[in-house]
Protein backbone atom coordinates (compact mmCIF):
# COMPACT_ATOMS: atom_id res chain seq x y z
CA UNK A 1 0.00 0.00 0.00
CA UNK A 2 2.81 2.41 0.92
CA UNK A 3 4.66 1.64 -2.33
CA UNK A 4 1.50 2.39 -4.31
CA UNK A 5 1.07 5.82 -2.73
CA UNK A 6 4.76 6.65 -3.13
CA UNK A 7 4.60 5.65 -6.79
CA UNK A 8 1.52 7.77 -7.36
CA UNK A 9 3.15 10.75 -5.67
CA UNK A 10 6.22 10.40 -7.88
CA UNK A 11 3.99 10.12 -10.94
CA UNK A 12 2.12 13.27 -9.98
CA UNK A 13 5.42 15.11 -9.67
CA UNK A 14 6.73 13.75 -12.97
CA UNK A 15 3.79 14.77 -15.14
CA UNK A 16 4.32 18.44 -14.65
CA UNK A 17 2.82 19.56 -11.39
CA UNK A 18 6.01 21.50 -10.75
CA UNK A 19 6.80 23.79 -13.70
CA UNK A 20 10.53 24.36 -14.22
CA UNK A 21 11.33 27.99 -15.05
CA UNK A 22 13.70 28.66 -17.96
CA UNK A 23 16.77 30.88 -17.72
CA UNK A 24 15.47 33.06 -20.51
CA UNK A 25 12.47 34.42 -18.61
CA UNK A 26 11.50 35.24 -15.03
CA UNK A 27 10.17 32.25 -13.19
CA UNK A 28 6.40 31.97 -13.32
CA UNK A 29 4.49 31.36 -10.12
CA UNK A 30 4.41 27.61 -9.68
CA UNK A 31 5.37 24.96 -7.18
CA UNK A 32 7.55 21.94 -6.66
CA UNK A 33 6.31 18.58 -5.47
CA UNK A 34 8.01 16.10 -3.15
CA UNK A 35 7.03 12.97 -1.28
CA UNK A 36 8.22 12.93 2.33
CA UNK A 37 8.14 10.67 5.37
CA UNK A 38 7.42 13.00 8.27
CA UNK A 39 7.87 11.91 11.91
CA UNK A 40 4.47 12.19 13.58
CA UNK A 41 3.58 11.90 17.24
CA UNK A 42 5.77 9.34 18.97
CA UNK A 43 7.98 9.11 15.87
CA UNK A 44 5.31 7.38 13.77
CA UNK A 45 6.07 8.04 10.11
CA UNK A 46 3.47 9.97 8.15
CA UNK A 47 3.36 9.79 4.35
CA UNK A 48 2.99 13.28 2.88
CA UNK A 49 2.96 15.17 -0.39
CA UNK A 50 4.73 18.52 0.06
CA UNK A 51 3.94 21.36 -2.36
CA UNK A 52 6.33 24.30 -2.17
CA UNK A 53 5.78 27.60 -4.05
CA UNK A 54 8.34 28.44 -6.76
CA UNK A 55 8.87 31.66 -8.65
CA UNK A 56 7.32 33.57 -5.75
CA UNK A 57 10.37 34.60 -3.80
CA UNK A 58 12.10 32.81 -0.97
CA UNK A 59 9.19 32.97 1.44
CA UNK A 60 8.38 32.37 4.18
CA UNK A 61 4.96 31.22 3.00
CA UNK A 62 1.85 30.65 5.09
CA UNK A 63 1.35 26.94 5.74
CA UNK A 64 -1.70 24.83 4.95
CA UNK A 65 -1.74 21.38 6.56
CA UNK A 66 -4.26 18.93 5.09
CA UNK A 67 -4.98 15.64 6.94
CA UNK A 68 -6.66 13.09 4.69
CA UNK A 69 -10.20 11.80 4.94
CA UNK A 70 -11.04 8.38 6.39
CA UNK A 71 -9.73 5.74 4.00
CA UNK A 72 -8.27 8.24 1.50
CA UNK A 73 -4.53 8.71 0.82
CA UNK A 74 -2.52 11.93 0.79
CA UNK A 75 -3.19 12.54 -2.91
CA UNK A 76 -6.73 13.55 -1.95
CA UNK A 77 -5.94 17.27 -1.86
CA UNK A 78 -3.19 17.54 -4.47
CA UNK A 79 -5.54 19.25 -6.96
CA UNK A 80 -6.64 21.92 -4.51
CA UNK A 81 -3.22 21.97 -2.91
CA UNK A 82 -1.62 22.85 -6.25
CA UNK A 83 -3.91 25.88 -6.52
CA UNK A 84 -2.99 26.98 -3.03
CA UNK A 85 0.72 26.49 -3.70
CA UNK A 86 0.50 28.58 -6.87
CA UNK A 87 -1.22 31.25 -4.75
CA UNK A 88 1.73 31.36 -2.38
CA UNK A 89 0.95 28.78 0.31
CA UNK A 90 3.25 26.05 1.54
CA UNK A 91 1.05 22.94 1.45
CA UNK A 92 1.45 19.56 3.13
CA UNK A 93 -1.19 16.95 2.31
CA UNK A 94 -0.73 13.76 4.30
CA UNK A 95 -2.34 10.37 4.87
CA UNK A 96 -3.89 10.26 8.32
CA UNK A 97 -2.28 7.94 10.88
CA UNK A 98 -3.02 4.26 10.27
CA UNK A 99 -4.16 4.71 6.66
CA UNK A 100 -2.33 3.86 3.46
CA UNK A 101 1.34 4.87 3.65
CA UNK A 102 1.20 6.37 7.14
CA UNK A 103 2.31 4.09 9.95
CA UNK A 104 0.57 3.46 13.25
CA UNK A 105 -2.96 2.32 13.88
CA UNK A 106 -6.30 4.04 13.31
CA UNK A 107 -7.24 5.56 16.65
CA UNK A 108 -10.45 7.30 15.48
CA UNK A 109 -9.03 10.83 15.77
CA UNK A 110 -7.42 10.09 19.11
CA UNK A 111 -4.72 12.25 20.71
CA UNK A 112 -1.82 10.85 18.61
CA UNK A 113 -3.69 11.54 15.36
CA UNK A 114 -4.46 15.09 16.47
CA UNK A 115 -0.86 15.60 17.65
CA UNK A 116 0.36 14.60 14.18
CA UNK A 117 -0.86 18.00 12.94
CA UNK A 118 1.50 19.76 15.34
CA UNK A 119 4.36 17.45 14.37
CA UNK A 120 3.79 18.22 10.69
CA UNK A 121 3.87 21.94 11.47
CA UNK A 122 7.12 21.50 13.39
CA UNK A 123 8.63 19.53 10.51
CA UNK A 124 7.59 22.21 8.03
CA UNK A 125 9.37 24.85 10.12
CA UNK A 126 12.65 22.96 9.72
CA UNK A 127 12.37 21.60 6.20
CA UNK A 128 10.30 24.06 4.14
CA UNK A 129 10.09 27.84 3.69
CA UNK A 130 6.89 27.85 5.76
CA UNK A 131 5.91 30.59 8.15
CA UNK A 132 4.60 28.50 11.03
CA UNK A 133 3.15 31.50 12.80
CA UNK A 134 0.55 31.57 10.01
CA UNK A 135 -0.97 28.09 9.70
CA UNK A 136 -4.27 26.67 8.48
CA UNK A 137 -5.49 23.13 8.98
CA UNK A 138 -7.93 22.06 6.28
CA UNK A 139 -9.67 18.78 5.59
CA UNK A 140 -12.75 16.88 4.51
CA UNK A 141 -14.58 14.43 6.78
CA UNK A 142 -11.97 12.76 9.03
CA UNK A 143 -9.52 15.50 8.10
CA UNK A 144 -12.11 18.10 9.10
CA UNK A 145 -12.59 16.62 12.55
CA UNK A 146 -8.84 16.33 13.06
CA UNK A 147 -8.35 19.95 11.97
CA UNK A 148 -10.91 21.27 14.46
CA UNK A 149 -9.39 19.28 17.30
CA UNK A 150 -5.88 20.40 16.36
CA UNK A 151 -6.94 24.05 16.48
CA UNK A 152 -7.71 23.57 20.17
CA UNK A 153 -4.21 22.20 20.79
CA UNK A 154 -1.96 24.38 18.63
CA UNK A 155 -2.31 28.19 18.77
CA UNK A 156 -0.25 28.53 15.58
CA UNK A 157 -3.33 27.42 13.66
CA UNK A 158 -4.95 30.71 12.67
CA UNK A 159 -7.56 29.32 10.26
CA UNK A 160 -9.49 26.09 9.91
CA UNK A 161 -11.38 24.66 6.95
CA UNK A 162 -13.57 21.81 8.23
CA UNK A 163 -15.67 20.38 5.42
CA UNK A 164 -18.25 17.62 5.99
CA UNK A 165 -16.80 16.92 9.40
CA UNK A 166 -18.04 16.30 12.88
CA UNK A 167 -17.98 18.34 16.04
CA UNK A 168 -19.89 15.80 18.15
CA UNK A 169 -19.02 12.19 17.33
CA UNK A 170 -21.77 10.50 19.34
CA UNK A 171 -24.48 12.88 18.13
CA UNK A 172 -23.38 12.00 14.60
CA UNK A 173 -23.13 8.21 14.73
CA UNK A 174 -25.55 7.45 17.57
CA UNK A 175 -28.18 10.20 17.31
CA UNK A 176 -30.67 10.10 20.17
CA UNK A 177 -29.44 6.64 21.23
CA UNK A 178 -30.05 5.21 17.74
CA UNK A 179 -26.99 3.73 16.03
CA UNK A 180 -26.52 4.83 12.43
CA UNK A 181 -25.98 1.21 11.38
CA UNK A 182 -25.22 1.74 7.71
CA UNK A 183 -22.74 4.56 8.37
CA UNK A 184 -20.87 2.69 11.10
CA UNK A 185 -20.67 -0.47 8.98
CA UNK A 186 -19.36 1.50 5.99
CA UNK A 187 -16.71 3.27 8.08
CA UNK A 188 -15.50 0.04 9.67
CA UNK A 189 -15.31 -1.73 6.32
CA UNK A 190 -13.40 1.10 4.65
CA UNK A 191 -11.03 1.42 7.59
CA UNK A 192 -10.11 -2.26 7.41
CA UNK A 193 -9.62 -2.15 3.65
CA UNK A 194 -7.44 0.97 3.55
CA UNK A 195 -5.74 0.99 6.93
CA UNK A 196 -4.75 -0.76 10.11
CA UNK A 197 -7.19 -0.50 13.02
CA UNK A 198 -5.66 0.48 16.33
CA UNK A 199 -6.74 -0.96 19.70
CA UNK A 200 -9.73 1.37 20.07
CA UNK A 201 -11.14 0.57 16.66
CA UNK A 202 -10.47 -3.17 17.03
CA UNK A 203 -12.33 -3.27 20.33
CA UNK A 204 -15.30 -1.35 18.98
CA UNK A 205 -15.65 -3.39 15.83
CA UNK A 206 -15.33 -6.68 17.71
CA UNK A 207 -18.32 -5.70 19.84
CA UNK A 208 -20.15 -4.43 16.80
CA UNK A 209 -19.74 -7.51 14.62
CA UNK A 210 -20.52 -9.90 17.48
CA UNK A 211 -23.79 -8.13 18.24
CA UNK A 212 -22.75 -6.51 21.51
CA UNK A 213 -24.24 -3.20 20.42
CA UNK A 214 -24.81 -1.90 23.93
CA UNK A 215 -21.18 -2.60 24.76
CA UNK A 216 -20.03 -0.86 21.58
CA UNK A 217 -22.22 2.16 22.32
CA UNK A 218 -20.95 2.37 25.88
CA UNK A 219 -17.33 2.20 24.75
CA UNK A 220 -17.88 4.73 21.96
CA UNK A 221 -19.59 7.10 24.37
CA UNK A 222 -16.54 6.99 26.63
CA UNK A 223 -14.14 7.57 23.72
CA UNK A 224 -16.11 10.34 22.02
CA UNK A 225 -15.65 13.44 24.21
CA UNK A 226 -11.91 13.93 23.58
CA UNK A 227 -12.58 13.22 19.91
CA UNK A 228 -15.29 15.90 19.59
CA UNK A 229 -14.51 19.55 18.97
CA UNK A 230 -17.62 20.65 20.84
CA UNK A 231 -15.95 19.38 24.03
CA UNK A 232 -13.01 21.74 23.53
CA UNK A 233 -14.89 24.68 22.04
CA UNK A 234 -13.64 26.92 24.85
CA UNK A 235 -10.04 26.10 23.97
CA UNK A 236 -10.69 26.73 20.29
CA UNK A 237 -12.22 30.08 21.20
CA UNK A 238 -9.21 30.90 23.36
CA UNK A 239 -6.88 30.25 20.41
CA UNK A 240 -9.21 32.33 18.21
CA UNK A 241 -8.75 30.67 14.80
CA UNK A 242 -11.00 31.71 11.91
CA UNK A 243 -13.22 28.65 11.48
CA UNK A 244 -14.84 27.83 8.14
CA UNK A 245 -17.44 25.05 8.33
CA UNK A 246 -19.31 23.42 5.44
CA UNK A 247 -21.64 20.45 5.34
CA UNK A 248 -24.50 18.84 3.44
CA UNK A 249 -28.08 18.83 4.68
CA UNK A 250 -28.43 15.13 3.86
CA UNK A 251 -25.00 14.11 5.18
CA UNK A 252 -25.62 10.50 6.24
CA UNK A 253 -22.49 10.22 8.41
CA UNK A 254 -22.04 13.63 10.04
CA UNK A 255 -25.46 15.35 9.87
CA UNK A 256 -25.74 19.14 9.94
CA UNK A 257 -27.36 19.95 13.31
CA UNK A 258 -24.30 18.87 15.29
CA UNK A 259 -22.35 21.37 13.14
CA UNK A 260 -24.85 24.19 13.64
CA UNK A 261 -24.72 23.61 17.40
CA UNK A 262 -20.94 23.85 17.34
CA UNK A 263 -21.03 26.91 15.10
CA UNK A 264 -23.12 28.80 17.65
CA UNK A 265 -20.49 28.08 20.34
CA UNK A 266 -17.68 29.71 18.37
CA UNK A 267 -16.81 33.27 19.32
CA UNK A 268 -14.08 34.02 16.78
CA UNK A 269 -14.36 34.67 13.04
CA UNK A 270 -16.58 31.97 11.58
CA UNK A 271 -18.48 30.95 8.47
CA UNK A 272 -21.05 28.19 7.89
CA UNK A 273 -22.06 26.92 4.44
CA UNK A 274 -24.80 24.29 4.10
CA UNK A 275 -26.00 22.84 0.80
CA UNK A 276 -27.90 19.76 -0.29
CA UNK A 277 -26.06 16.50 -0.86
CA UNK A 278 -24.57 13.62 1.06
CA UNK A 279 -21.30 13.17 2.87
CA UNK A 280 -18.54 15.27 1.20
CA UNK A 281 -20.44 15.60 -2.10
CA UNK A 282 -20.62 19.43 -2.00
CA UNK A 283 -16.83 19.81 -1.85
CA UNK A 284 -15.22 16.63 -3.18
CA UNK A 285 -14.76 17.97 -6.72
CA UNK A 286 -12.87 20.94 -5.33
CA UNK A 287 -10.38 18.71 -3.53
CA UNK A 288 -9.16 17.37 -6.87
CA UNK A 289 -8.91 20.88 -8.28
CA UNK A 290 -12.17 21.31 -10.19
CA UNK A 291 -14.28 24.47 -9.81
CA UNK A 292 -16.28 24.21 -6.61
CA UNK A 293 -18.45 26.65 -4.66
CA UNK A 294 -17.21 25.62 -1.23
CA UNK A 295 -13.50 25.75 -2.02
CA UNK A 296 -14.01 28.99 -3.96
CA UNK A 297 -15.23 30.49 -0.67
CA UNK A 298 -12.61 28.78 1.48
CA UNK A 299 -9.56 29.91 -0.53
CA UNK A 300 -10.22 33.66 0.01
CA UNK A 301 -10.95 32.88 3.67
CA UNK A 302 -7.44 31.41 4.01
CA UNK A 303 -5.92 34.29 2.06
CA UNK A 304 -7.51 36.87 4.34
CA UNK A 305 -6.83 35.25 7.68
CA UNK A 306 -3.31 34.01 6.90
CA UNK A 307 -1.99 36.86 4.77
CA UNK A 308 -4.21 39.81 5.67
CA UNK A 309 -5.43 40.18 2.08
CA UNK A 310 -8.28 42.69 1.88
CA UNK A 311 -10.46 40.50 -0.31
CA UNK A 312 -13.77 40.92 1.50
CA UNK A 313 -13.79 37.38 2.92
CA UNK A 314 -14.49 38.74 6.38
CA UNK A 315 -17.40 40.81 5.09
CA UNK A 316 -19.43 37.84 3.82
CA UNK A 317 -22.50 36.77 5.79
CA UNK A 318 -21.50 34.20 8.44
CA UNK A 319 -24.33 31.78 7.54
CA UNK A 320 -25.10 30.79 3.95
CA UNK A 321 -27.73 28.19 3.06
CA UNK A 322 -28.46 26.73 -0.35
CA UNK A 323 -31.96 25.40 -1.04
CA UNK A 324 -32.78 22.35 -3.12
CA UNK A 325 -33.59 24.84 -5.91
CA UNK A 326 -29.94 26.00 -5.84
CA UNK A 327 -30.73 29.39 -4.31
CA UNK A 328 -28.21 30.72 -1.79
CA UNK A 329 -29.53 32.81 1.10
CA UNK A 330 -27.38 34.63 3.65
CA UNK A 331 -27.91 35.35 7.37
CA UNK A 332 -25.97 37.09 10.14
CA UNK A 333 -26.25 34.12 12.53
CA UNK A 334 -27.93 30.74 12.88
CA UNK A 335 -30.76 32.06 15.06
CA UNK A 336 -31.96 34.30 12.24
CA UNK A 337 -32.33 31.71 9.47
CA UNK A 338 -36.07 31.17 10.11
CA UNK A 339 -38.96 32.22 12.31
CA UNK A 340 -40.86 29.42 14.04
CA UNK A 341 -44.38 28.50 12.93
CA UNK A 342 -46.07 26.07 15.32
CA UNK A 343 -48.80 23.62 14.33
CA UNK A 344 -50.62 21.29 16.71
CA UNK A 345 -51.19 17.59 16.12
CA UNK A 346 -54.78 16.33 16.07
CA UNK A 347 -56.13 12.80 16.45
CA UNK A 348 -55.76 10.71 13.28
CA UNK A 349 -59.31 9.99 12.08
CA UNK A 350 -61.34 8.79 9.11
CA UNK A 351 -60.66 5.97 6.72
CA UNK A 352 -57.19 7.34 6.05
CA UNK A 353 -56.37 7.60 9.78
CA UNK A 354 -54.60 10.90 9.14
CA UNK A 355 -54.33 13.69 11.69
CA UNK A 356 -54.02 17.38 10.98
CA UNK A 357 -51.38 20.01 11.65
CA UNK A 358 -53.47 22.99 12.71
CA UNK A 359 -53.05 26.39 14.35
CA UNK A 360 -55.15 25.57 17.43
CA UNK A 361 -54.13 23.10 20.13
CA UNK A 362 -55.98 19.78 20.10
CA UNK A 363 -55.85 17.72 23.29
CA UNK A 364 -57.34 14.68 24.96
CA UNK A 365 -56.72 12.23 22.14
CA UNK A 366 -54.58 9.11 21.74
CA UNK A 367 -53.53 7.10 18.69
CA UNK A 368 -51.76 3.73 18.86
CA UNK A 369 -49.57 1.96 16.31
CA UNK A 370 -47.74 -1.36 16.18
CA UNK A 371 -43.91 -1.14 16.28
CA UNK A 372 -41.45 -3.38 14.48
CA UNK A 373 -42.97 -3.31 10.98
CA UNK A 374 -41.48 -0.99 8.35
CA UNK A 375 -43.58 1.35 6.25
CA UNK A 376 -42.80 2.95 2.90
CA UNK A 377 -41.44 5.95 4.80
CA UNK A 378 -37.68 5.85 5.40
CA UNK A 379 -34.59 8.05 5.23
CA UNK A 380 -32.94 6.40 2.23
CA UNK A 381 -29.54 4.77 1.81
CA UNK A 382 -26.31 6.07 3.32
CA UNK A 383 -24.06 7.93 0.83
CA UNK A 384 -26.48 7.34 -2.06
CA UNK A 385 -29.80 9.01 -1.34
CA UNK A 386 -28.30 12.33 -0.27
CA UNK A 387 -25.95 12.33 -3.24
CA UNK A 388 -28.91 11.87 -5.58
CA UNK A 389 -30.61 14.84 -3.93
CA UNK A 390 -27.55 17.06 -4.07
CA UNK A 391 -26.22 16.14 -7.52
CA UNK A 392 -29.37 15.27 -9.48
CA UNK A 393 -32.20 16.82 -7.41
CA UNK A 394 -33.73 13.37 -6.89
CA UNK A 395 -35.15 13.34 -3.35
CA UNK A 396 -36.04 10.43 -1.11
CA UNK A 397 -39.70 10.06 -2.02
CA UNK A 398 -42.86 8.55 -0.60
CA UNK A 399 -46.47 8.10 -1.63
CA UNK A 400 -48.09 9.24 1.60
CA UNK A 401 -51.40 7.40 0.98
CA UNK A 402 -49.40 4.15 1.01
CA UNK A 403 -47.93 4.72 4.48
CA UNK A 404 -49.62 2.02 6.57
CA UNK A 405 -51.32 3.80 9.46
CA UNK A 406 -51.33 0.59 11.46
CA UNK A 407 -47.60 1.04 11.89
CA UNK A 408 -47.18 4.82 11.61
CA UNK A 409 -48.73 8.05 12.79
CA UNK A 410 -49.44 10.53 9.98
CA UNK A 411 -50.34 14.21 10.24
CA UNK A 412 -51.00 16.53 7.29
CA UNK A 413 -50.84 20.33 7.17
CA UNK A 414 -52.73 22.78 4.97
CA UNK A 415 -51.53 23.66 1.48
CA UNK A 416 -49.37 26.76 1.22
CA UNK A 417 -50.82 29.60 -0.85
CA UNK A 418 -47.34 30.78 -1.87
CA UNK A 419 -43.81 29.42 -1.93
CA UNK A 420 -42.49 28.87 1.59
CA UNK A 421 -38.89 28.20 2.58
CA UNK A 422 -38.35 25.78 5.46
CA UNK A 423 -35.08 27.11 6.88
CA UNK A 424 -33.50 25.57 9.96
CA UNK A 425 -34.29 22.58 12.15
CA UNK A 426 -37.97 21.57 12.64
CA UNK A 427 -38.96 20.34 16.10
CA UNK A 428 -41.51 17.77 17.24
CA UNK A 429 -42.99 17.72 20.74
CA UNK A 430 -45.27 14.76 21.44
CA UNK A 431 -46.25 12.46 24.30
CA UNK A 432 -45.64 8.77 23.64
CA UNK A 433 -46.58 5.72 25.69
CA UNK A 434 -44.68 2.50 24.84
CA UNK A 435 -45.60 -0.98 26.02
CA UNK A 436 -41.95 -2.12 25.76
CA UNK A 437 -38.83 -0.91 27.53
CA UNK A 438 -37.04 -0.12 24.26
CA UNK A 439 -38.73 1.41 21.21
CA UNK A 440 -37.26 3.34 18.29
CA UNK A 441 -39.19 6.12 16.60
CA UNK A 442 -38.38 7.79 13.28
CA UNK A 443 -39.85 11.16 12.39
CA UNK A 444 -40.00 12.27 8.75
CA UNK A 445 -41.12 15.63 7.37
CA UNK A 446 -42.25 15.59 3.74
CA UNK A 447 -43.04 18.21 1.13
CA UNK A 448 -46.17 16.71 -0.45
CA UNK A 449 -48.05 17.63 -3.63
CA UNK A 450 -51.79 17.50 -4.26
CA UNK A 451 -51.58 13.83 -5.31
CA UNK A 452 -49.90 12.71 -2.11
CA UNK A 453 -46.38 12.25 -3.49
CA UNK A 454 -43.80 13.55 -1.05
CA UNK A 455 -40.13 14.53 -0.97
CA UNK A 456 -38.19 14.05 2.24
CA UNK A 457 -37.33 17.44 3.75
CA UNK A 458 -35.82 16.25 7.04
CA UNK A 459 -35.84 13.35 9.47
CA UNK A 460 -34.47 12.19 12.82
CA UNK A 461 -34.43 9.00 14.92
CA UNK A 462 -35.16 8.71 18.63
CA UNK A 463 -34.87 5.57 20.75
CA UNK A 464 -36.66 5.22 24.06
CA UNK A 465 -34.38 3.08 26.24
CA UNK A 466 -35.34 1.60 29.57
CA UNK A 467 -38.79 3.17 29.51
CA UNK A 468 -41.44 2.10 31.99
CA UNK A 469 -44.07 0.18 29.97
CA UNK A 470 -47.38 2.00 29.97
CA UNK A 471 -45.86 5.19 31.37
CA UNK A 472 -46.29 8.32 29.16
CA UNK A 473 -43.06 10.03 28.15
CA UNK A 474 -42.64 13.44 26.57
CA UNK A 475 -40.50 13.35 23.46
CA UNK A 476 -38.74 16.50 22.25
CA UNK A 477 -37.15 15.78 18.92
CA UNK A 478 -35.20 18.17 16.76
CA UNK A 479 -35.09 17.09 13.13
CA UNK A 480 -32.08 17.80 10.93
CA UNK A 481 -31.57 21.30 9.57
CA UNK A 482 -32.57 22.06 6.01
CA UNK A 483 -33.23 24.83 3.51
CA UNK A 484 -36.17 23.63 1.45
CA UNK A 485 -38.48 25.55 -0.87
CA UNK A 486 -42.05 24.24 -0.60
CA UNK A 487 -43.97 25.28 -3.74
CA UNK A 488 -47.37 26.93 -3.60
CA UNK A 489 -50.08 24.28 -3.45
CA UNK A 490 -47.88 21.79 -1.60
CA UNK A 491 -48.24 20.94 2.07
CA UNK A 492 -46.13 19.39 4.82
CA UNK A 493 -46.78 15.89 6.13
CA UNK A 494 -45.32 14.45 9.33
CA UNK A 495 -44.84 10.68 9.55
CA UNK A 496 -43.61 8.85 12.64
CA UNK A 497 -42.94 5.11 12.42
CA UNK A 498 -40.71 2.60 14.21
CA UNK A 499 -38.34 1.05 11.64
CA UNK A 500 -35.74 2.59 9.32
CA UNK A 501 -33.16 0.43 7.49
CA UNK A 502 -30.44 3.02 7.97
CA UNK A 503 -30.49 2.65 11.75
CA UNK A 504 -30.18 -0.06 14.37
CA UNK A 505 -33.73 0.12 15.72
CA UNK A 506 -34.96 -1.32 19.03
CA UNK A 507 -38.66 -1.74 18.24
CA UNK A 508 -40.16 -5.15 18.90
CA UNK A 509 -43.02 -6.98 17.23
CA UNK A 510 -46.07 -7.47 19.40
CA UNK A 511 -45.52 -4.28 21.38
CA UNK A 512 -47.46 -1.03 21.00
CA UNK A 513 -46.75 2.67 21.19
CA UNK A 514 -49.34 5.41 21.34
CA UNK A 515 -49.13 9.12 20.58
CA UNK A 516 -51.22 11.51 22.64
CA UNK A 517 -51.78 15.20 23.38
CA UNK A 518 -52.52 15.85 27.06
CA UNK A 519 -54.52 18.95 27.97
CA UNK A 520 -51.63 20.31 30.03
CA UNK A 521 -49.04 19.60 27.34
CA UNK A 522 -50.36 19.64 23.75
CA UNK A 523 -48.38 17.92 21.02
CA UNK A 524 -46.96 20.17 18.32
CA UNK A 525 -44.63 20.51 15.35
CA UNK A 526 -42.65 23.72 14.90
CA UNK A 527 -41.24 24.54 11.47
CA UNK A 528 -38.79 27.44 10.94
CA UNK A 529 -39.62 29.38 7.79
CA UNK A 530 -37.69 32.17 6.08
Amino acid sequence: MRRLVVALAVLVASVGLAPVPTQAAPAAAGFSTAYQRIPGAGGTEIGAVVLTPTGQGAGPFPLVVMPSSWGVPNLEYVGQGSKLAKAGFQVISYSSRGFWDSAGGIDIAGPPTVADVTEVIDWAAEHTPADTSRVASVGISYGAGISLLASAQDPRIKAVGALSGWADLIASLNPNDTVNLQAVAALLALGNITGRPGPEMRSLQTKFVTGDFDGAISEATALAPIRSATTVADRINANHPAVFLANAFEDSIFPPTQYTDFFTKLTGPKRLLLAHGDHATPEVTGAIGLPNEVWDELAPWLQHFLTGAENGADDEAPVQLKSQRNVWRSYPNWASVGSTKTSYLTKPTGLSRTGSLQAKASTGWSNGIGPGIPTVADSGVVLISGALQGLLSIPVGVATPLVDRTFAGVWSGPAYSSKTVVNGAPRLHVTVTPSARDTSLFAYLYDVDAFGFGSLVSHKPYTLRGATPGQPKTLDLRLEATSWEVPAGHHLVLVVDTVDPRYLGRSSLGSTVSFSSPAADPSWLSVPVA
